[in-house]
């Protein structure tokens, strides 16, 4: 299995590095380019974390190399990446860290911890401005056909803010993070930063390529609206109405009876929590929806056929 992993590892650099070398002989400053690249490469190379220990290892040790896994390489690289994508997306359209170990010292925990509550701060400071020069798209026609790219970036902003900067630091103060470390509240941390993220990135640079790949079909408004609000409010009614509740339910079992209650079989299996995850499904249908609006819009345009309707030949996507 460690083979496997340094196997796709390796596989992955390679399969990025196709892209670099064309990007390096381009011509102009590769500054940014060097940051997105080197933010990829780390991606890879410091998930090696995670191949230092195996199922007969001690569990402070595991322990200690899981944390540079969630924290080194999760937190600190994927961040940087995304910021590092962000910057160069943007850049080129004309809008516009981290964490302690096991035994370090006060003053390097205080530091530690200064930076990972700022970690979000770059990511949604380029979303802010972005969106504020998205609003003056009817200045370029061009903009006008990147609208929909733009706002899943800009969705990635706000739930950078509120996934992983919010309900992020709510985890990250020593006290939280000794009662409701692995409970509910880790999963609403979860669910926000990961899809809220890196979903919504991963769909932003989908329906950007698509973009390019038909330039001169434009994105179905009621469709892409149905997806974009789906998504974002399927993610909402999964958070309030049952891993939150849950999650603050939760915490107060482990402050008050210990952490080993609140996880418990017995506490988990009550009939409260029990209709909790099941109120969630409304949220999950929700966001199925949007998945699927945002799916068949992606192969409406690749199957796209220069007679369509929307066909507008005069109206550059490039400026």
């Amino acid at each position: 299995m460690q083979i496997l992993k340094f196997v796709g590892i390796l596989l992955w650099l390679v399969l990025m590095a196709r892209g670099w070398a064309y990007g390096f002989k381009q011509k102009g400053d590769k500054n940014l380019l060097f940051i997105f690249v080197a933010s990829v490469a780390c991606v890879g190379l410091f998930y090696g974390s995670g191949l230092f220990y195996g199922e007969r290892t001690n569990i402070a040790i595991m322990e200690y190399w899981r944390w540079w896994v969630v924290h080194l390489w999760v937190e600190g690289f994927f961040e940087v990446f995304a910021t590092a994508a962000f910057a160069f997306i943007f850049y080129n359209l004309g809008l516009v860290r981290y964490k302690t170990a096991t035994g370090a010292t006060t003053p390097i925990m205080a530091i530690g911890t200064s930076f990972s509550a700022l970690e979000v701060v770059p990511l949604v400071v380029l979303g802010y401005e972005a969106y504020e020069h998205w609003e003056k798209q009817h200045q370029a026609p061009w903009m006008d056909k990147l609208k929909w790219p733009i706002l899943y970036f800009v969705a990635v902003s706000f739930w950078n803010m509120v996934g992983a900067g919010v309900f992020g630091f709510m985890l990250n103060p020593p006290l939280a993070l000794f009662y409701i470390q692995g409970l509910n509240t880790t999963a609403v941390h979860a669910h926000a930063a990961l899809f809220g993220v890196y979903g919504f990135l991963a769909l932003g640079f989908v329906l950007l390529i698509v973009r390019y790949i038909r330039p001169n079909h434009v994105f179905d408004d009621s469709l892409m609206k149905m997806s974009f609000w789906a998504l974002n409010a399927g993610l909402v009614l999964m958070i309030m109405t049952s891993l939150l509740p849950i999650g603050v339910y939760q915490a107060h079992a482990s402050i008050t009876e210990g952490l080993w209650y609140a996880r418990s079989e017995g506490f988990l299996q009550q009939d409260f929590l029990v209709m909790l995850r099941w109120i969630r499904t409304i949220g999950d249908v929700v966001f199925i929806i949007g998945a699927i609006a945002v799916a068949w819009q992606v192969v409406k345009l690749v199957f796209a056929k220069a007679g369509d309707d929307n066909h507008q030949p005069n109206t550059p996507v490039n400026r």
